[in-house]
């Protein structure tokens, strides 16, 4: 396996589907790469998101960055052959029927059968750019939307899924991670790597081997960011995990989840009600309450810093 994407076989790691290890689905400290970017980003917006639970109303961007994701997913269960530009961008109308299905609250986005047209179109271009990056007729990915999970020596647990999980004939594993935004400046890549040493650290926990590279996607500009990380990488990774973890249970227990207002804040669906704009939080729920697992990863359904970086 190669950064420029050589193929790989088709072997599963361990042939499950989901890598787990001492895991117990319903426990209340987990965290995922989201939820965990979510704090990271302000605590008052990871409160809103999983304490308050406070609904978000779908956005253009999210829901390309959800649709992009699907046809991507897709696009392997057709024959290597059959993995084309032509076929990839077929794909998008049946795709975007049955998300709209399954959430009728996207139906809503546009105001217009053009609007919905020339939206359909930037997705489109986000699949162009993907062809640009690899050929995915050379590829055979082990999973796709793997759901892996493991419980830290402290008892927390660890929750995420991984776009893409390539596996050569020797035993290296690729994490791919697509992005329909841009690439963000070099200052700004350690923070966009975060998310990728969480799976590698999961998987390292989980299944005992250490990811060769970690790669990100960026279709929004045509770039790819590679990192191959080592067991120092991963063991400092979890110390900080483990040190946000605490952050988030200090606040939990004093209910101080103060915001950190910057430039994301035009794009955040709470702006109205933050006290760093001169609105009111809702009252906190009973403190008796199960804490909130923080399961779902939505990386591709919720952009955590404007357009630019939406999955």
């Amino acid at each position: 396996m190669t950064a420029e994407g050589k193929a790989v076989d088709g072997k599963a790691v361990d042939g499950k589907a989901a890598v787990t290890a001492g895991a117990e689905p319903g426990t209340g400290r987990s965290l995922s790469p989201s939820r965990a970017g979510d704090f990271l980003t302000c605590p008052l917006l990871y409160r809103f998101r999983v304490i308050d639970r406070l609904p978000e109303p779908p956005s253009p961007a999210a829901a390309r960055g959800t649709l992009v994701h699907a046809v991507l997913e897709h696009l392997f269960d057709e024959p290597a052959a059959g993995r084309t530009p032509e076929v990839a961008r077929s794909l998008l109308a049946p795709e975007w029927d049955r998300l709209a299905a399954q959430e009728p609250e996207l139906a809503g986005l546009f105001e217009s059968d053009a609007e919905r047209a020339t939206w359909l179109d930037e997705a489109a271009g986000m699949l162009d750019s993907y062809f640009r990056l690899e050929d995915p007729r050379r590829l055979e990915p082990a999973h796709r939307e793997l759901s892996v999970r493991t419980v830290l020596a402290s008892g927390l647990q660890l929750r995420g899924y991984i776009d893409r999980l390539d596996v050569a004939p020797s035993g290296d594993i690729r994490i791919v991670d697509y992005k329909t935004g841009t690439a963000p400046p070099e200052a700004f890549e350690a923070r966009a790597l975060f998310q990728m040493k969480f799976y590698a650290l999961v998987l390292w926990r989980a299944e005992g081997r250490v990811p060769r590279l970690l790669q990100l996607m960026y279709l929004g500009s045509g770039e790819i960011v590679r990192y191959e990380p080592d067991e120092s990488d991963l063991l400092a990774t979890e110390r900080k995990i483990e040190a946000l973890w605490q952050a988030i249970e200090r606040a939990r227990e004093s209910g101080d989840w103060r915001p950190r207002p910057g430039r994301i804040c035009d794009w955040c669906a709470h702006k109205a009600i933050c006290p760093a704009f001169g609105g009111t939080p809702p009252p906190l729920p009973e403190p008796d309450l199960p804490a909130p697992v923080g399961d779902a990863d939505l990386a591709a359904a919720t952009p955590a810093a404007g357009p630019q970086a939406a999955t």
